[in-house]
């Protein structure tokens, strides 16, 4: 599962850097993206979360464990 929050962290990194990409250069000229992206990185930043959560919660995130 740790493995999942780490690829979900990753996708909401380059989704938010494709957001401000769209919404700062000029030379795209798609600001209207920018929110279309921007969303997607929420949405896979809520994910990685939950995912975080569900980890904590069911006592895998500890260092003992080594999955």
């Amino acid at each position: 599962m740790k493995d999942d929050m780490v690829l979900m962290a990753i996708v909401f990194v380059v989704w938010a850097v494709l957001a401000v990409l769209y919404a700062t250069v000029p030379m795209l000229s798609m600001p209207g993206f920018a929110v279309v992206w921007g969303a997607g990185a929420v949405i896979f930043l809520l994910l990685a979360l939950l995912i975080w959560a569900a980890t904590h919660r069911s006592g895998h995130g500890s260092e003992a464990d080594p999955t």
